[in-house]
């Protein structure tokens, strides 16, 4: 099974703004090459959550990691745009769409065949240009101080009622969102996601920049519900046992249960291409695999870690999420059109 998104061109229309404003650069971008082993990772992925690995990587191996962060959608933008000329080797981002993206329009070389293998169906592409580093799924997260059982929605179309206005969380610049709201498209329709997210609007759903601060704002009483990914809340609690939150599923086959992958590519113009599969194969060894779901609460993609005891059995979460056919989540574009055009971006 393969996540795939039609080439982003109408995402050009939008990358003079978000070049400005959204991308970062560690200091280990940019200036002279230097001696020894290197290679460039785009990274949409946060670099609180990954430096950790980069940084043990570089020390196990020796090979130099210049890092350039930022959005996983604004990333895809860059690269677009720089084409031949980017110094990217590498490319991980927060959810597979992009990676899909960029594969269809030719900017990745499929993976050595030894990478790939042995993976469920659902962590790698089928042409091999990217395989995935970890899973996650959509939850809805809540205060259980605040909120009763009888207010637990069976759906995340339920949360255009009324009893929530002004109760809600979502992020509608974050990059699994945007996912989200793409299957959405696809198994709903551009009309019926069109009228969710404008009821949406209509119900006063609070926009907060990013899924931590969704966290937070439960925390603080701001929001009794958020829209978010299954990993942040177990951040808090396990530096805070008594953090005043929970988070729970939706019915089964809901679409508000997606389950999506980070996921990480080669570029087909890549300089350093041995340096930046040490790192691929890195990712996928067992102590990353156990430090994505031991810290950062995400599924491993390997079938011989063991997920955190904290999450729901992966089997599981296959039963309750969508039947949907991520091959057919082809227009990232389509939906950042629709989310401003719904006055949410």
């Amino acid at each position: 099974m393969r996540f795939t998104i039609k080439p982003v061109s109408a995402m050009r229309l939008m990358s003079a703004l978000l070049l400005i404003s959204v991308v970062s650069v560690s200091g280990h971008a940019g200036g002279r090459a230097e001696q020894g082993p290197q290679f460039t990772l785009y990274s949409g992925r946060g670099e609180s959550l990954v430096a950790p690995l980069i940084e043990e990587f570089e020390q196990e191996t020796g090979i130099r990691v210049n890092v350039r962060y930022g959005g996983t959608a604004e990333l895809a933008v860059l690269l677009q745009e720089e084409g031949d000329r980017s110094p990217a080797d590498l490319f991980w981002g927060q959810d597979a769409g992009a990676l899909g993206a960029l594969s269809l329009s030719g900017f990745l070389q499929q993976l050595p065949a030894g990478i790939t293998s042995g993976l469920p169906e659902i962590y790698r592409a089928d042409g091999g240009t990217w395989v995935a580093t970890s899973g996650r799924s959509r939850v809805l997260a809540y205060s259980p101080e605040r909120v009763s059982s009888q207010e637990m929605p069976a759906s995340v179309l339920d949360l255009t009622n009324e009893r929530y206005a002004g109760r809600v969380g979502w992020s509608p610049t974050n990059g699994s969102f945007q996912a989200f709201v793409t299957a959405m498209r696809v198994e709903l329709g551009e009309d019926a996601t069109r009228d969710w997210l404008t009821a949406m609007r209509n119900n006063n759903a609070q926009a907060y920049r990013n899924n931590t601060a969704l966290i937070e704002a439960i925390g603080a009483g701001e929001i009794d519900f958020a829209l978010t990914n299954n990993y942040y809340l177990g951040r808090f609690l396990a530096n805070d046992p008594d953090f005043p939150g929970a988070q729970t599923t939706f019915e089964a086959g809901d679409i508000g249960n997606l389950v999506n992958v980070a996921s990480i590519g080669m570029l087909r113009t890549a300089r350093n291409s041995e340096a930046a599969l040490s790192f691929v194969r890195f990712l996928l060894d067992r102590n990353a695999q156990e430090y994505f779901t031991n810290e950062v609460n995400e599924y491993p993609v390997r079938e011989d870690v063991e997920p955190n005891p904290t999450l729901a059995r992966f089997e599981e979460l296959l039963e309750i999420s969508p039947i949907v056919d991520l091959d057919l989540l082809e227009d990232l574009e389509g939906t950042l059109q629709l989310l401003q055009e719904t006055d949410l971006l």
